[in-house]
């Protein structure tokens, strides 16, 4: 509807044309689902590949933020190790001081 191509909508409705399906249609697909007019075709067409390559965007940022959370974690994680040996070292050296004496 807000391309200007409100006649398609009962068709599309008819046919359960989702969002998922939508992004799969091609040129012939259109055409089979009564879409007759090429100008109306090629705004589908151009509005579905700005779909899917904002769609892929979004994909590639998703992934780089779980890649930053997961190093962002490695790292937390390996500095509560050299805390947690640092720590051992202490007490073993204080033990072994008091043992000592």
């Amino acid at each position: 509807m807000s391309l200007n191509l409100e006649q398609y909508v009962s068709e599309f409705s008819a046919q359960n044309i989702n969002g998922e399906h939508l992004l799969q249609l091609d040129g012939s697909k259109l055409k089979a689902l009564g879409m007759t007019s090429s100008q109306d075709r090629a705004i589908i067409k151009r509005k579905l590949k700005e779909m899917k390559a904002a769609l892929e965007k979004a994909r590639k940022a998703q992934e780089k933020m779980e890649k930053q959370r997961e190093k962002l974690r490695k790292k937390e994680q390996e500095q509560l190790q050299r805390r947690s040996k640092k720590t051992d070292k202490c007490s073993s050296d204080a033990t072994e001081g008091t043992n000592e004496q």
